[in-house]
């Protein structure tokens, strides 16, 4: 017996949670397949867990030094298992959350791997059995796994991707982290500011490749402060095992060297879920290692969707659920109610960084005529307060109209107060038309009104 719905989602991330929900609401009969937890990588071993850690991480840190505010504190320590009890709990809740938003609006979850097969029915391997599901319309969006390095030795004990991180209960007492990007200087921070001895090699000229250079440099500074030993246009040659630890050899600037540490992460990106996804004879058009879509997501398959990770371009959870709204909304008349081009990126370090739109160097390489609106926090009343360090902000606008291209925040509510700046490029508004919102004082945000009167 087949069940039929209207719409079968493949995967309980944020994309597929999100365009379950949202379908049911607007009426239709949805059925989400998940193998694992719900939530996906995002709530269960990435965003979520990450940042429960940073959250502890600098609050110890903030206490550690916390004696120039007139805060002593003696016999000051930390229980990493109790830390990772908190994360737990918070992952927890938040799936509850997503379990209690499916319940109510009824969408019936299916516990077990989906495989698309022809004509829209989907397979789902359930512990009781397996049963075949079929639909209208199906939305694969079935995430993402950690990308393998292929270097000599990365298959050794003791080399670990994010959710093997994730899962270690000891603290690690060194670690190496292959890869300068998000993952890599968020874990980098946390586990720096509980005393393990880091290191990251980056083979990009600098930290957080795709951001601001200036910003990158900034933060490697600060990482550099507290204690993270810091290799750019440094690639990796090997791993291997000596009698105590894991030693990578790598090449920095045509030379080579070698580092040991009792744990590698590697952080190279992640590649999407594809294996198993269809049956042999479905038989999707493919973008490398990609599912190819048109401006509508939709594949080659009539009636078939796909979102998220298994698309080219950003892996981000919220640019997941952009898309969620938009393929959904199409499927029943609808126009698309948020942007889902405009993606705005944040790296939870301290201080965070936020971007979206353009760089200088992005605007600069497209041959555009811009200004630079910059302001420098070190007289923000919030920042001083706080005794924030290397914070700024940047808007890039075009020069001629003052439409406001993108902008980059590194300061300590860079994750909100980026949202200005993603209304502002998702909208056309110009520096003249932003800077008329009157900002609190004492915040943060009102370095945004200093950035923005350099351009007006």
């Amino acid at each position: 017996m087949t069940d039929k719905f209207n719409l079968i989602v493949i995967g309980g991330g944020p994309g597929g949670y999100t365009s379950a929900i949202k379908a049911a609401r607007l009426g239709l009969s949805v059925a989400l397949v998940e193998s694992r937890q719900l939530g996906g990588t995002c709530l269960n071993r990435g965003c979520i867990p990450t940042k429960a850690m940073l959250h502890t991480a600098a609050l110890y840190r903030q206490i550690k030094y916390s004696e120039c505010l007139g805060i002593t504190v003696d016999n000051l320590r930390f229980d990493y298992a109790q830390m990772l009890a908190y994360r737990q709990n918070v992952v927890q809740k938040l799936s509850a959350g997503v379990q209690q938003l499916l319940q109510a609006n009824g969408v019936k979850l299916f516990q077990g791997h989906g495989q698309l097969m022809s004509e829209n029915r989907v397979s789902v391997d359930l512990v009781e059995g397996k049963c075949i599901l079929q639909a209208e319309k199906v939305i694969l969006a079935a995430g993402s796994q950690p990308k393998v390095l292929s270097v000599s030795g990365i298959d050794l004990p003791g080399v670990l991707n994010s959710d093997d991180l994730l899962a270690l209960r000891e603290l690690p007492q060194s670690l190496v982290i292959i890869g300068g990007g998000a993952v890599g200087v968020e874990f980098a921070e946390v586990f720096a500011a509980l005393g393990s001895r880091v290191t990251i090699i980056e083979a990009a000229p600098q930290l957080l490749p795709a951001l601001d250079k200036e910003i990158a440099q900034n933060l490697k500074m600060i990482l550099k402060k507290r204690g993270v030993d810091i290799h750019t246009n440094a690639r990796m040659q090997s791993v291997a095992q000596d009698a105590d630890n894991l030693v990578c050899h790598y090449s920095e600037k045509d030379l080579f060297a070698d580092t040991t540490a009792q744990y590698v992460l590697c952080a190279v990106g992640r590649e999407p879920n594809i294996e198993g996804l269809c049956a042999d004879d479905v038989l999707l058009q493919m973008n490398g290692n990609y599912i190819d879509v048109g401006s509508d997501f939709a594949t080659n398959l009539p009636g078939v969707y796909a979102i998220g990770d298994l698309l080219p371009g950003s892996q981000l959870a919220h640019a997941a659920m952009a898309q969620a709204l938009a393929v959904v909304e199409q499927i029943v008349g609808l126009q698309p109610s948020v942007d889902f081009s405009v993606i705005p990126a944040c790296v939870y370090t301290e201080p965070q960084i936020a971007s979206v739109g353009l760089t200088e160097a992005q605007a600069r390489e497209k041959g555009l005529a811009f200004n630079v609106g910059k302001y420098v926090m070190h007289a923000n009343a919030k920042s001083v307060i706080e005794e924030r360090e290397r914070e700024l902000i940047k808007v890039i606008a075009l020069a001629d109209s003052g439409k406001i291209l993108g902008a980059q925040i590194m300061c300590a509510d860079a994750s909100d107060m980026i949202g200005e700046f993603v209304n502002a490029v998702a909208n056309g508004w110009t520096a003249e038309q932003l800077i008329k919102g009157m900002r609190a004082h004492p915040t943060h945000s009102e370095g945004i009104y200093e950035a923005l009167s350099v351009l007006v």
